[in-house]
């Protein structure tokens, strides 16, 4: 309905006109009204959500090593009440039970690759607190944490458990038990209780996740080696690689795929340098992904002066950091057989370690169908002595 005195003001204005026409000035003022209700509707409209990290932007923030503290769900309270009912003098206690507080478990999820993902501390749901009529509270929900595959859990110096499988769980915190109400108490010689207990709070821990990458074959070698290069020759994954020498900072993995559906994982695992058992540079950080490894690829530089000093310091670092961590089936790869001086250093190098070196060029191609034919053998090896011990073999 139009307001009066826009509609008187209309009125005057064609009285005033002595018979010629004038607008009223409601129908000047109704954009204008028009335009004021558009802008508050605007104003109530959903704000543009923050958009998600996409899966490449989340790699480049690789993370294998977290301190969580957890706590479970705090239980609800128990309920002092009487029953009340017309009629009805002496109805009794009838203070329901509160709910138990919901558990912290860690899930594995293949679809989690890093811990990146994992926020520093969580709290478990609470339970409700009890009600009148004997209802008891509502339980808290279980809270699930969602770990990549190979996370081992330690509190303090302690390992408490290792998801290595899809589908493992862990329970992190317990939640508190619920408080009982007055009708808990009810006993003969006592019909009309009144006491009823809180509810318990849940466990508290400080636990620390350590990724250990989980693949079947790992990559390794000293800085610059062409470890990535590799990698990216033989499966789809997409290391940093370039013209000048430099060390990659995070595992990567890729996945070579064979006949019949058949996967294999091979990791990428950083440059070891010398004295990377001691801690110097982020050796221990590197050896530890290369522990789950059924199957080792030591590649090699043959462009340097006597290449074959090389998998004598790889195989000394692996046995300082693990006793026999370096006797695991394996593979030698000589690499940069592109390059002048590596043709030149091939035969010395086979006359020293025998004719088990591959001799292959990352950067053109040559000669990989024989390291992947040497993968396969080593990898069908490891499932058939998994499956004669009755294990599972890990699969991708």
């Amino acid at each position: 309905m139009m307001p009066s005195r826009l509609f008187s003001a209309g009125w005057w204005a064609v009285l005033e006109g002595g018979g010629r026409w004038t607008l009223p000035t409601w129908t000047v003022l109704a954009p204008r009204l028009l335009s004021v209700g558009c802008a508050d509707s605007a104003e109530h409209q959903e704000r543009p959500r923050k958009k998600l990290l996409s899966e490449k932007k989340l790699k480049r923030h690789f993370v294998d090593r977290r301190r969580l503290l957890v706590r479970g769900g705090h239980g609800g309270d128990g309920v002092s009440c009487f029953h009340s009912e017309p009629r009805k003098e002496f109805g009794g206690p009838d203070g329901g039970d509160g709910g138990s507080g919901g558990h912290v478990i860690l899930r594995v999820d293949r679809q989690v690759k890093s811990l990146s993902l994992v926020h520093s501390q969580y709290h478990g749901f609470d339970g409700a607190d009890g009600g009148r009529k004997n209802c008891c509270g509502r339980n808290g929900a279980v809270l699930y944490i969602r770990v990549p595959v190979g996370t081992l859990v330690k509190e303090g110096n302690r390992v408490l458990a290792d998801l290595s499988r899809p589908g493992d769980e862990y329970i992190a915190a317990l939640g508190g038990a619920g408080g009982k109400g007055n009708r808990f108490f009810l006993a003969n010689d006592n019909r009309a209780p009144v006491t009823c207990t809180p509810g318990q709070p849940g466990q508290e821990r400080v636990l620390f996740l350590e990724l250990k990458t989980m693949a079947h074959a790992g990559l390794v070698g000293l800085p610059n080696a062409g470890k990535s290069s590799l990698l990216r020759a033989i499966s789809n994954a997409k290391p940093a690689v370039a013209a000048y020498p430099f060390t990659t900072l995070k595992p990567h993995i890729g996945i070579v795929h064979y006949e019949g559906h058949q996967q294999i994982a091979v990791a990428d695992v950083p440059g070891l340098a010398q004295g990377a058992h001691r801690g110097r540079g982020l050796g221990l950080a590197f050896l530890r992904h290369i522990e789950r490894c059924s199957c080792l690829l030591f590649v090699l530089d043959l462009s340097v002066p006597q290449p074959w000093t090389q998998l004598d310091d790889l195989k000394c670092e692996l046995d300082r950091y693990e006793e026999g961590l370096s006797g695991r089936p394996h593979a030698v790869i000589a690499n940069k057989i592109d390059l002048p001086q590596a043709r030149a250093n091939l035969p010395e190098l086979r006359a020293r370690l025998g004719t088990e070196a591959i001799a292959l060029s990352a950067a053109t191609g040559e000669n990989l169908e024989e390291l992947l034919l040497r993968l396969k053998d080593l990898h069908d090896s490891h499932v058939a002595s998994e499956l004669q011990q009755g294990h599972q073999p890990l699969r991708w």
